[in-house]
C-alpha cells in the first residue's frame, strides 16, 4: 500500500516537475559545451595555418630569426593549454585567452616585419595564407561572441526562479565569460 502511495504521489507531481527547468539547464549546459568546442575549432584552425605562414615567409624573407621563433613558440604554448568544458572558470578561461593573446602578438609582429619585404607582400601563396588567416581571426570573434551569448543564456536561466532551486540542487555552476585582455582598449602601436 506505501508503495503505491509513492508512485501516485510521483505521478501526482510528475507535471510540476517538468517545468523545474532541470531539462533545459542540460540543454543550455551542453549548448555551451557544443559552442566551447567551436571556439577551440576556431583557434585550432589558426594554429593549422601558422606552419604554413611561417615556412612562406622563411622562404621570402631574410631576416631576424628570432621574430619566427616567437611565433613558433607562442604557437606552442597556445595549443598545450585547454579547458576542461566541464570545469569552465573564468580563470581557466583567462588562462586560454592569455595564451591566444600571446600568440596573436607574435603574429602581428610577424606582419609588421613583412612589411619591409615588397616580394613576400607580392607573393600569392602569401595573400592566401594572410587572407585565410584574417578569415580565422574573424570566426574567432564569432564564436567568441556565440559563446558568450550562450553563456549569457545559461547563467540568467539558472538564476532565475524556479530553476535557480533546481541549478543548486543539481550544480549547474555558473559559466565564465570571454573577456577583453587588459589593456586592449588601448590601440596597438606600430613602429617600422
Amino acid at each position: 500500500m506505501k508503495n503505491a502511495v509513492k508512485i501516485l504521489a510521483v505521478v501526482m507531481l510528475l507535471p510540476f516537475l517538468s517545468g523545474c527547468g532541470y531539462n533545459k539547464l542540460v540543454t543550455q549546459d551542453e549548448a555551451i559545451n557544443q559552442a566551447w568546442a567551436q571556439v577551440e575549432n576556431a583557434y585550432q584552425r589558426r594554429a593549422d595555418l601558422i606552419p604554413n605562414l611561417v615556412e612562406t615567409v622563411k622562404g621570402y624573407a631574410n631576416f631576424e630569426k628570432s621574430t619566427l621563433t616567437d611565433v613558433i613558440e607562442a604557437r606552442a604554448k597556445a595549443t598545450s593549454v585547454t579547458v576542461d568544458p566541464s570545469n569552465m572558470s573564468p580563470e581557466a578561461i583567462q588562462n586560454f585567452q592569455s595564451a591566444q593573446s600571446g600568440l596573436t602578438s607574435s603574429l602581428a609582429r610577424l606582419m609588421v616585419v613583412v612589411e619591409q619585404y615588397p616580394d613576400l607582400k607580392a607573393n600569392q601563396n602569401f595573400l592566401e595564407l594572410q587572407a585565410q588567416l584574417e578569415g580565422t581571426e574573424n570566426r574567432i570573434s564569432f564564436e567568441r561572441k556565440k559563446f558568450n551569448d550562450m553563456v549569457g543564456a545559461y547563467n540568467t536561466a539558472r538564476r532565475v526562479f524556479p530553476r535557480n532551486i533546481m541549478a543548486m540542487i543539481f550544480g549547474f555552476e555558473e559559466r565564465g565569460y570571454f573577456t577583453a585582455e587588459e589593456g586592449s582598449e588601448k590601440a596597438p602601436e606600430v613602429k617600422f
